[in-house]
């Protein structure tokens, strides 16, 4: 069976970005890759939208009532 974990080789020692497995001896394959630095990709809106929303009532509690809400029927 095939499993697949991360993990980040520093001075010779493995160090587990996700669960480590419960094994004692196993065959691995490495892949090198050139930059270990994750990569926080952030999504931004398109400038053809900025500015143009608008908050129309409190952020915390609903505009409308919760009887008026057509999910909850």
């Amino acid at each position: 069976m095939l499993q697949s974990y991360e993990a980040i080789i520093e001075n010779g020692q493995v160090k587990w970005l996700t669960d480590e497995p419960k094994i004692s001896k196993a065959r691995v394959i490495v892949t090198i890759l050139s930059d270990t630095t994750p990569q926080v990709s952030r999504r931004t809106p398109p400038t053809a939208i900025a500015g143009k929303g608008k908050t129309l009532g409190d952020l915390v509690s609903p505009i409308v009532e919760e009887q008026d809400w057509e999910c909850l029927k």
